[in-house]
């Protein structure tokens, strides 16, 4: 979306044209593959803006995404909110209707935010982004990825310190060895790099 702002009218016409050759829309993000099981979902806000900012605002969007997702029979796996973005690790059933759920909470949260914050017609999320799970190594790198979110974004010096995250979760579930076991089997190292540029 950034560098898009960054091209010229030529560049951005000749862009526009390739990414509806090849069959993706001609601004959204490409949503190529859709037979996967296990996806990194990923939703920012618009220009990365911290509209989260706070615990309320963050668990008021996470109960929105459960009650959304579980509702219409998707497996939320993990989770992090963080105040300009957030990543869910998800079994999809039905690919084609991730659409309109983020559309729906979306549209939900914005209009109260707006509303609270006095903000007409203000802009709070950009389209979300998805990225299909390949294999087992790549799945348990993800978990760890976004357990690991709030700290490589500098808001906190330990996974375990932040709330809006499903490491609590696998804490008390699985324990602490386990997801030790798992850091070092399945270490983040530059996964995500340049993500934050999307």
């Amino acid at each position: 979306m950034y560098e898009y702002q960054k091209l010229t009218p030529t560049q951005r016409k000749q862009l526009v044209q390739e990414r509806v050759a090849k069959g993706f829309p001609p601004h959204a993000p490409p949503h190529p593959i859709d037979l996967q099981t296990f996806y990194l979902l990923t939703a920012a806000c618009y220009h990365h803006h911290p509209y989260l900012t706070t615990p309320s605002r963050r668990q008021q969007l996470l109960d929105l995404i459960f009650e959304y997702f579980i509702t219409h029979g998707f497996e939320i796996r993990a989770w992090v909110i963080l105040p300009n973005h957030y990543h869910l690790l998800v079994y999809v059933h039905q690919f084609k209707t991730l659409g309109q759920l983020f559309k729906s909470i979306h549209g939900i949260i914005s209009r109260q935010w707006n509303l609270e914050d006095k903000a007409t017609n203000r802009k709070i999320w950009y389209k979300f982004s998805d990225r299909a799970i390949r294999c087992d190594g790549h799945y348990y790198t993800t978990l760890n990825y976004i357990h690991y979110n709030p700290v490589k974004h500098g808001y906190v010096r330990s996974p375990y310190d932040w709330t809006e995250s499903s490491v609590g979760w696998y804490l008390e579930t699985c324990g602490r060895e386990w997801l030790r076991d798992s850091w070092v089997k399945y270490p983040v190292l530059d996964y995500g790099r340049g993500w934050d540029n999307d």
